[in-house]
Parts: structure tokens; sequence; C-alpha cells
């Protein structure tokens, strides 16, 4: 929208554009399907003045960065931006449309972005827009600010020529090279994803057990021996020689007097270059005399590595390379050097200017020419052909500044792909295949690859390994060939898959208990499951990393690991904030619950927005993918407008209700849904599809419900019953799977964990919002009823050991206390250990307040609240007040530890059995192995992923 004011400046505008905040999201975010740049920038007093109250800004910017005039903005035509800016448009978004531009000046084609303003912060905007390489990203949009505030008001040590060279430079530097993105554009052409797996061009296609990995053109099937071939040029040739291929004559030498015998051995004119070079860095051509042999052979050696330079015989004709992949031609293209033409009017320096004016060179790799380089050896070359820079060529005259055709030395090349003759094809194919390279560049000398170099007198001069595409995907005469297919053909054939399943688990509670649900399912069908959570990476039931692994960075450490068929990712609200999600998208969603827990953090202040960021892997459900969403949660339902595959809702609802009448139209048209049918016997999860209703199990068979009276795991039992049905696992399978998880230490660690001392039930939870603490109180009063019927205990006294982390807001933590107040009849509030930017005491005196204000109001089942900070300590205060037949809620942070303390108080204390009606129990853990698993795990050796701890349950 056009600003409607637009004030007049009276004098000098202070440029006063700056980036408060800047953030790099590596996957689907909040703002955009795709990975994005958010800069928060703060307009200061320039959100006064749009862009068309500023005397010549526009035409002062078009000037600097004339493909502006292609920017369609929100008009979405060409031209579009640049009425935006006549009209009056916010300098924010003018630095989103720089930003994008200068990454197009690099050679990132990218289009997308958007401007608005921050909430509750004038003068502030969120400015997003996409990136191919994040730092090239950043750093476009720190030179975009800069440049428009220069626009504003020039500054005197801002020269935007010098910026922007700078710029592109850092841009070649640090983006991928043409060659690599060529086979990364073909792969992303074929929905095959990747991960940079270092800043060079080190890239991993794939996922999982199916990932390849390329470093430029050399691929995960590239022989290490056939590259160390293809390094020695003496051997090389050899090799080639002895299978009757046409080679040069050669010799290897170590001394300048070896390799003037050597030259007049082979007979001059020669050629000299180091036995390991490339680029045609250190090659001397056309050697016709001893001195020059001398002086071409210093050169070589301070190129070669190992200090061994080759002298092999000079063959007449023009430079060819062919590119083999798989062992088959699929391009050829005659290489130029460097060069000017004459045209009698202008000097050679001159010329050489008019030449790198071309818009198609650029500095390095950035563009599909390179510039010439006019440095001493360029002056030399010239000198040897008889003129000087200053001297001016006739007309028609081929000035050459580069003995050797490379492109990254200002060469050209003139594609011949469909030029050559059949037996050139063959002997370079043959080439290959002796050297046993899956990718290689056969460089042919030759009068006329049309015609056979074994009648004309050519040969192969070299086989190179990691061969560069450019010369063939941008010619600079004839048409482009598309030689990454085959590659990506090697790595992936038609139809091999290239992804792993992946499940992507958020909500406010239950989401890492219902993410390792779902890994123990897909663990029992026989899958190699990598497992994301609150506790650490998990790879094939083995924990690799403790630390709170429910960001980005561990999703991708996952996809990373080659014996990986199957992700389990739990996505936290901190790591989709922070860096959006680690992957380009999830084959299935579930989201377990939506409610006010880390608010008023990042701009995330309502319980409706914080849907709205958990609803980031809901948009990452493709087309043939599906949301398993909780029906029962207002704010979940409302996902499914934004979902682009199918749902599958799940609900403890009751028939009859207005949540199972939305399940039942649902089911009639065809759809599936998770819910729960209650009956004589107790309440049985039952899948529907359609017209079609299949028993899954009982909720009290289910070991991990606690004899059905743990309702929330009821729900995340059903979530993630969900979620394997959708991916076509069996009724048996999901049942046995379901069946097979209990509370225990060794499947949940952390997690409801039920544990018996002298006689006292301790269940060991990581409980820490109100939300939470409503369920798990709602357990608690069904828990003791279902165990005052049993007869198993007498009175029984309730006692809970509560705390939060210190970035919930001071309501939020008077709530918690609220609400255990009425479910305990004692309170001991601990302090976690990262007071996350809160006083020692602050967290704990909130809670214990709000806990004492709903028992000052009456009817609150507490009578005692008392303070305790540190956590061993709380639960040995916790278990000393505890008497046989007591049942004790400790809410840990720290749970190995807190398991430890458990078994060091007596003998007898290990994960407890829960009997069925059915009369089968989980199996006894030995106390002893329980102790050596929480020692192994202790929270202190928790590994640095980048990622805040801990993260949300």
């Amino acid at each position: 929208m056009a600003p409607t004011e637009r004030p007049t400046p009276s004098g000098p505008i202070a440029p006063d554009l700056r980036i408060v905040e800047s953030r790099v999201y590596r996957g689907g975010n909040i703002w955009s399907y795709e990975p994005a740049i958010h800069l928060v920038v703060d307009l200061g007093v320039l959100e006064d003045y749009p862009s068309d109250t500023i005397d010549g800004f526009t035409d002062r910017l078009l000037e600097l960065l004339p493909a502006l005039e292609n920017h369609g903005c929100s008009r979405g035509v060409k031209g579009g931006f640049i009425e935006r800016l006549r009209e009056g448009t916010w300098l924010g978004h003018v630095a989103e449309h720089v930003a994008l531009q200068l990454q197009q000046e690099a050679g990132h084609d990218l289009r997308r972005g958007k401007t608005r303003g921050v909430k509750g912060q004038p003068g502030r905007y969120n400015v997003i827009y996409g990136y191919q390489d994040e730092g090239v990203g950043l750093a476009a949009g720190q030179l975009a600010v800069r440049l428009v505030n220069d626009l504003v008001a020039p500054a005197e040590d801002f020269d935007f020529e010098a910026e922007l060279e700078s710029f592109l430079r850092r841009a070649e530097r640090t983006a991928f090279g043409p060659s690599t993105l060529a086979i990364l554009e073909e792969a992303i052409s074929r929905d095959i994803p990747y991960i940079r797996l270092n800043s060079a061009s080190f890239v991993q296609l794939g996922q999982g057990v199916h990932a390849q990995r390329i470093r430029a053109t050399m691929t995960s099937k590239t022989s290490a021996l056939a590259v160390d071939i293809a390094g020695d040029k003496d051997l090389t040739a050899k090799l080639l020689g002895s299978a009757g291929l046409p080679v040069p004559k050669q010799d290897v030498v170590r001394t300048e007097a070896g390799a003037v015998q050597v030259a007049r051995e082979i007979g001059h004119p020669v050629v000299v270059k180091p036995l390991d070079g490339n680029h045609g860095r250190g090659v001397g051509l056309n050697l016709m005399d001893d001195d020059a042999v001398r002086a071409a052979f210093a050169l070589a050696k301070a190129e070669s590595r190992g200090g061994y330079v080759v002298v092999e015989s000079f063959i007449t004709g023009r430079d060819y390379r062919c590119l083999i992949v798989g062992g088959r031609m699929q391009a050829i293209a005659e290489r130029v050097p460097a060069h000017v033409i004459g045209d009698g009017e202008h000097t050679i320096e001159e010329l050489v200017a008019i030449t790198n004016s071309d818009p198609r060179r650029g500095v390095g790799h950035e563009k599909v020419l390179t510039k010439i380089k006019v440095d001493e050896a360029a002056i030399e070359r010239v000198r040897d052909q008889g003129f000087e820079l200053d001297s001016v060529p006739d007309k028609g005259i081929m000035v050459k500044l580069a003995l050797t055709g490379n492109m990254s030395t200002g060469g050209i090349s003139i594609d011949r792909t469909f030029d050559a003759h059949p037996d050139n094809v063959e002997i370079a194919e043959e080439a290959a295949r002796l050297v046993g390279l899956d990718v290689a560049g056969i460089d042919f000398i030759a009068p006329d690859i049309a015609s056979p170099v074994r009648e004309t007198g050519g040969a192969i001069c070299e086989v190179n390994a990691a061969p560069g595409f450019r010369m063939h995907t941008h010619p600079t005469i004839g048409e482009p060939q598309f030689i990454a297919k085959p590659v990506v053909d090697l790595l992936f054939p038609p139809g091999a898959p290239s992804r792993v399943p992946i499940v992507a688990v958020t909500g406010t509670n239950g989401k890492t208990t219902t993410s390792r649900m779902i890994a123990h399912i897909m663990k029992g069908v026989g899958r190699k499951v990598g497992m994301t959570s609150t506790d650490g990476i998990v790879i094939d039931e083995r924990l690799v990393v403790k630390a709170d692994a429910s960001g980005p960075k561990s999703a991708r450490m996952v996809l990373q690991n080659p014996r990986v068929d199957f992700a389990v990712m739990e996505v936290a609200r901190g790591g989709i904030l922070r860096e959006g999600l680690g992957y380009d998208r999830n084959d299935v969603a579930v989201v377990t619950n939506v409610a006010a827990d880390h608010l008023g953090i990042r701009g995330i202040d309502t319980v409706e927005q914080l849907a709205d960021v958990k609803a980031v892997i809901v948009e990452a459900v493709p087309r043939d993918g599906v949301a398993v969403l909780n029906a029962d949660d207002p704010l979940v339902r409302r996902m499914r407008r934004r979902c682009s595959g199918d749902i599958v809702w799940f609900s403890i609802a009751a028939p009859g209700s207005r949540v199972r009448e939305l399940i039942d139209d649902h089911c009639r048209r065809g759809g599936r849904a998770i819910v729960l049918e209650p009956t004589d016997r107790g309440d049985m999860i039952v899948i529907r599809h359609g017209r079609r209703s299949m028993q899954l199990a009982w909720t009290h068979l289910l070991p991990a419900t606690l004899g059905g009276t743990a309702m929330f795991n009821v729900a995340n039992a059903m979530a993630a019953a969900g979620a394997a049905f959708a991916l076509g696992t069996g009724l048996h399978e999901i049942r046995q799977g379901l069946r097979t998880f209990s509370t225990s230490y060794y499947l949940s660690p952390g997690r409801m964990n039920l544990v018996d001392v002298h006689n006292v039930e301790v269940i060991v939870d990581y409980c820490h919002n109100a939300p939470g603490m409503r369920v798990l109180g709602d357990f608690v009063e069904r828990y003791a009823t279902h165990k005052a019927r049993s007869a198993e205990l007498g009175k029984m006294s309730r006692i809970g050991m509560i705390a939060t982390a210190g970035d919930r807001r001071d309501d939020d933590m008077r709530e918690l206390g609220a609400i255990a107040a009425d479910h305990f009849d004692v309170l001991v509030v601990r302090e976690d250990a990262r007071l996350r930017g809160r006083k020692s005491g602050e967290t704990s005196g909130l809670i214990a307040e709000g806990a004492r204000a709903r028992m000052a109001e009456g009817g609150a089942r507490c009578r005692q609240v008392e303070i305790v900070l540190d956590e061993t300590a709380a639960v040995r205060h916790v278990m000393a007040r505890a008497n046989p037949g007591d049942l004790v809620v400790l809410c840990v942070d720290s749970h190995a530890a807190v398991m430890s303390e458990l078994e060091a108080m007596t003998q007898q204390a290990q994960p407890g059995t829960h009997t069925t009606r059915d009369g089968v129990g989980d199996p006894d853990l030995d106390p002893n192995a329980l102790s050596e698993r929480a020692r192994q795990e202790g929270d202190d050796a928790a590994a640095d992923l980048g990622e805040p701890q801990p993260a949300e349950a």
C-alpha cells in the first residue's frame, strides 16, 4: 500500500535505515514455504519519508541497478516496482527488492520476497526475501541497506561500484560453482532434496539411506584410484598409450637439465607442464628451443605440488574438451584462449576493456564468461606475438592473451557436440573407461574434431577428473548441452527413491511421547528410524546425541545419516521461529494440541499466533501427504485449511458430540479418523476409513496409558496410530507397536516413568506448563480413583514437585501453581537450572504465589506449599515426606539424575509394572541396568547443537 502522507523534507535527511535483527530460515517457516532471509529493519526518521518524497531517489537507484525495471512487485507486471517507487513506498520495501536484485547480479535468479510492518513497533519492518546461498543472501541485505542510506544522503566513504565488485567476489567464493549448480538444478527439477555439507561444493543429494554425495562434478561413485590416475599425467599417458590410444610422446623430469634433454629426444616444439597441475596453470606451449624449455620448466615446477614436470611433444591443432559421463560422450566443446580481434582503431588494452564490458562476463564463475585479466603472463603472451598493450592490431588479427583455452582465464567455448567424428567419440569414451572415471573430461588437440585424429595427427593430451561444466552448459557459441541429467541419472536411476518418509510432530504437550510411539511402531516393521526429540537424537534405537534436539540442525543430522530409512522429527516452536524447518517438506504432520505456552517470546503473544507457528509443519505437507490433527482442539482443527494433502482426525470426544459429527461427515466422504468408542469393557480405539471401522486396541491394555487412566497418552497413542496408518502400516503392526510401548525409562525416559520406592508410587514426568498440568492433574484424579477401586491402597496422599522454565510469563507461572493446587495435597516448588534471565527464586516464587492464591480462594486440595530450589534436594525432600501408599509426582528437568537419585534411595527402586486386565504386565527392569543408563544419559553431557535447552515438551 502506498503511503498516504508525504511530508516534504525541509532539509537534508539523515540516513537512518538499519538492521536490528537478522535470521536465516533454512526450510519452511512462518513467512515462506521456501528458505528465506529475515531482516528486521528500523527506518528511524525515514519512516516519514517514502520514496517519492526524496528528490531523485528513484532515478539514482535505477542508474545503479537498471535491472530493477524487471521487478513486477505486487503489480505482477514488468515495471510494477518502479510504479510503486514513483507513487511512494517505504524504504524497507526498497531494501527487499535491492537485496533480491543484488543476488541476481551474482547469478542467483530469485524473485520472492515480502515486507511487513512489525506489530506494535512503528518504523520497524520485517523484510523477507529468498536466497540461494545464505552467506550471499545476508551480504545482499546488508549492502542493500547501505545503498538505500547512501541514496538518501550520499556518504563519502561509500563507493557502490567498489562495494558491488567486492560483493560479487564474495558471492563467487561462497556460492555454488556453475558445475555444482547445474547438477543441483537438475536434482531440484526431479524433486531430489539436497543438503550443503560445507561452505564449498560438497553437497548431499537425497536423504538418509538413499543419499549420494557430490563435490563439484566428483560423485559418490567416482573411484579414488581413478582420480589418482587422472592426476598423474605420466601414468595416464602410459595407460592410454598401452591401449593403443593416440597420446603425445612424453616423459617426467625433476630438473631443468632433464627437461632440456627430454625435449631434445622428443623433438621441438614441446609442451612443459606440471605433473599434477590444473586449470592450465604453469603450462608452456609450443616451446621451440632449449631456453624456452628452461624458462617454462621453472614456471611448471612452481605449480607442481610434487615438483615433477611433464615434457611432451606439442600437438598442433585446436583444443577440444570431450565430456564423458557413465562411459558415454555427452558434450564436446572447442575451447578458444582469451583473445581480442583487432579493428585497426583501438589498442589491445582498449579491446580488452571492450570485451570485458560484455554483460556475459563477470568475476570468476559468477557469469557464463570470465573477464580477461591483464597480468604479467598476459603481457608476455602479447609480446610473444609482436605486440604491446598500446599496439593497434590490424582489422581481423587475433591477439591471444592466454596460452590455454580455460574458461577461468577468459577463454570462450564453441559447442561441437554434434560435429565430432564417431572414431573420436569412441577414443574419448575408451579413455574414460581405461582411467575408470564416471565423469571425465578428455582433452583433445586436433586439427578438427570432425576428422579422425588417428589420421590427422591429433592426440589426447589430458584426462581430467571433476571436469567443469560451464563450457558445455553455457557455450559462447552454439547450443547449450544439458549434461547434468546423465550425472544425476548415474546417482539416481529413473524410479530410484531419493527421500525417506518424514513424520513431523508438534504441539504444546505430548509431542515427545507421540514421536517415540511412532518410532517404536515403525521399528517393529523393520525400519531404521532416525528420531529427534527434546532428549536427543536417536538412530535405530541408539541415543547418539544427548541434547535438546527438536530444532532444524538436528533434523538435518538425521537426514544425513546413511542408515536412516525413516525419520520422525519432533518440531518445537523455538526451532521454527529461529531457523524454520530443517527440510523442505514432511510426508506426515502430527499436531497434538495448541495451548498457551512460551507466549511473549519472539513476537508470539497470543495462542492464535502460536498455532500459526505450529501450522508450519501442516503447510509443509505435500499433495500426496497427510496431516494427523487433533479434532478436539479448535485451533488444531482450523489447520485443515492450510494442508495441501489429506486429513486424518483423531479424537477422544464421545459419540454424538459436535466433534464426532464433524468426523462422521469426514468419513462419509471417504476420509480417515481415529476415534474412541466406549463399551462395557472399556474404551476401544477404532480406526475409521470411509464407511469401514477397524478395532485397534482397548485403551486399558496399552501400557503407556496406565490402565486407561492417562488419557493424554490415549490421545498420543491415537495420534501415533493415525500417522502409522497414513503411511500404510498394517493394523497388526500398529497394534503390536502400541501394545509393546510402555512408559518405562528405556522406551520413554522422563515421560510418565512409574517407580516404586518403599511402597511409595513415584511418577517422573516433564510437565512444565499450565496446560500440561491440567491433563496431568486429570490423570492423578483418575489414577487415584482407579487405585481406590482396586483396593490396592488405603488413604493416598498426593505430593507434587513442580517447576517451569524462566521464559514463561508471570501469569503463566501463577496459573501453573493454581492448577497444581487443585490436585495435590502438598506442593514442593523447585527451580530449573537454566533461569533464562530470571533471578534465583523468582520462578518458584511466582508458582508458589499462584498456588497460595488458589488455596486462599477455597476449594483447593492443597494444604501446604514449600519451596526447595535445587532439583536433587527437592526430590530428597519430597521422598522424605512421603509415606507408604502415597502418590508422588516429580516434574523434572534432569530426568536421568532424578532416576539415579531414586534408585540410590532403595535397591528395590525400578520402573513399576502395571498389570492389565488380561494379566499381562511390563517386564521388570534390572535396577543396576537402570542406573547405568541414567549415568550414560547424564544431563550434564548434553552436546551443543546450537539450539536452546531445554525445548518445549
